[in-house]
């Protein structure tokens, strides 16, 4: 764990102030709250407090203080999104370990670590980088939870929820099926118990996402910024309207800040990858989204490989007891998989590729269990025959992502070509020297999988 830390460190820290400002909406935003107190509660984006962001502040809150105690800066602006980044890798191990292991655990760390959008996200000042550590926070509650049926863990999930919605609202809600799927089914107590626990958890995510807005609405409107991107002044309206059901329905009106992708120097990404189509700016909708123009080179490299192994690991558990750790750990990565794809695919609104950081938890995870688990079974041919199948898709893929720019080192698409083929030979017809050298077969695997969206991670932040 503490390589992949330090390796994750280096990557989101790296020459950090070549981003300068980042984000100029959010820049501006976080520089008022170090100049007025007013103005970082309320997320204000002037210090005169005329009008604020159209986020809730939970983000700015972090780089408001952070620019207060080391002098306003673009290392002290952009340094806490990149911790964040660096802690939801750490969270994301302890999480996977606690129910599947350390390998699990370190393939899901580094999953995360090398999405290209995570290497963006987390060297910016969109609220996404915070969101991302919010959520996979709760995760590690809900976990812990699982473990022991315990009331106190799920009410901290609850709160890690809450805050998420204070830093981009309904988005945070999204894992939030996946969550209670997980306790209602894996958690070792009785059926009421678990009723009344998750209604507790609900309360905890009303109290620590509705207090901000009880305090906004109660506080006189002509003493207060006006609450941008509402229609009312309102912060509900601006969450279920221009936040919420717009972006859903595509009623959104405009946009506050956004985060593009940084194409290998000199690369020019595919046409229609910035185009507006029929979603905001996420092109047409449909389940092609997610890999299609600047999605599919941001977050969805391993996406295929991890919806397989989702499957595959449903199926083999599925006569398994209630409590069975594995299946609950498909339940709740897995869930939080599906649900945010689809509703990032289906999305009439405004939607940004860069959402997609939201997105590379649950892959990660549910790849990295999934993976885990067949390797442990690969005595038997079908448990072998899944992997092989996982990663020759996740070859072929990468080659296809990578092929989108054929100029930018081309060797990358050929080599993890020929070392996942290897691995796939292996694992179909070298049985019976996998005992012997399964450590080489399963490097052979890694390599060929993670190379090409290392490749995309390192450009991204170089």
């Amino acid at each position: 764990m503490g390589a992949l830390l330090l390796g994750t460190g280096l990557l989101y820290l790296w020459d950090l102030a070549k981003t300068g400002w980042a984000n100029d909406f959010y820049a501006m935003a976080a520089q008022a709250g170090t100049w007025s107190w007013k103005a970082l509660f309320f997320g204000s984006l002037d210090p005169g407090n005329v009008v604020t962001v159209d986020k809730p502040p939970f983000s700015l809150w972090i780089m408001g203080l952070s620019g207060r105690l080391f002098g306003f800066s673009s290392w002290s602006l952009l340094i806490p999104n990149a911790l964040a980044g660096v802690a939801s890798v750490g969270l994301l191990y302890l999480a996977v370990r606690r129910l599947s292991g350390p390998g699990a655990g370190l393939l899901a760390g580094a999953g995360l670590a090398l999405t290209p959008v995570a290497a963006l996200m987390f060297r910016y000042d969109n609220p996404d980088a915070f969101l991302v550590l919010l959520l996979v926070a709760g995760a590690y509650c809900v976990v812990r939870a699982i473990d022991h049926g315990s009331t106190a863990w799920l009410l901290l999930a609850g709160v890690a929820i809450g805050f998420g919605f204070l830093d981009k609202m309904l988005q945070a809600f999204l894992v939030l099926p996946a969550f209670v799927l997980a306790y209602a089914v894996a958690a070792p107590t009785s059926v009421g118990k678990r009723v009344w626990q998750l209604g507790a958890a609900a309360g905890a995510v009303l109290v620590s996402a509705g207090w901000w807005i009880a305090v906004v609405a109660l506080w006189p409107a002509a003493d207060r910024p006006y609450i941008s991107g509402s229609t009312d002044n309102t912060v509900l309206e601006l969450a279920f309207g221009y936040n919420g059901l717009g972006r859903i329905f595509g009623e959104g009106r405009g946009g506050g800040g956004g985060a593009t992708f940084t194409p290998p120097a000199g690369v020019e990404l595919p046409a229609g990858g910035r185009g507006f189509g029929g979603g905001g700016f996420g092109g047409e909708t449909g389940l092609t989204r997610l890999f299609g123009g600047e999605f599919g080179g941001e977050a969805s490299w391993l996406l295929p490989a991890a919806v397989i192994g989702l499957v595959a690991g449903l199926w083999f558990t599925r006569r398994a007891p209630r409590t069975d750790r594995t299946r609950a750990a498909l339940l709740l990565w897995g869930g939080w998989l599906v649900v945010t794809a689809l509703v990032f695919s289906y999305m009439s609104g405004i939607i940004h590729p860069y959402y997609t950081v939201a997105l590379a938890p649950g892959i990660a995870a549910t790849l990295g269990i999934s993976a885990r688990e067949l390797w442990r079974g690969r005595a038997n041919f079908t448990a072998r025959a899944v992997l092989a199948v996982m990663l020759a898709v996740t070859a072929v893929w990468g080659f296809v992502l990578l092929a989108r720019t054929p100029d930018w080192q081309p060797w990358v698409r050929y080599t993890l070509l020929a070392l996942s083929a290897a691995a796939v030979f292996a694992l179909l017809f070298g049985a019976d020297r996998l005992r012997r050298l399964g450590p080489v077969v399963a490097v052979l695997g890694l390599c060929g999988a993670l190379l090409g969206t290392t490749a995309f991670t390192l450009a991204t932040a170089a």
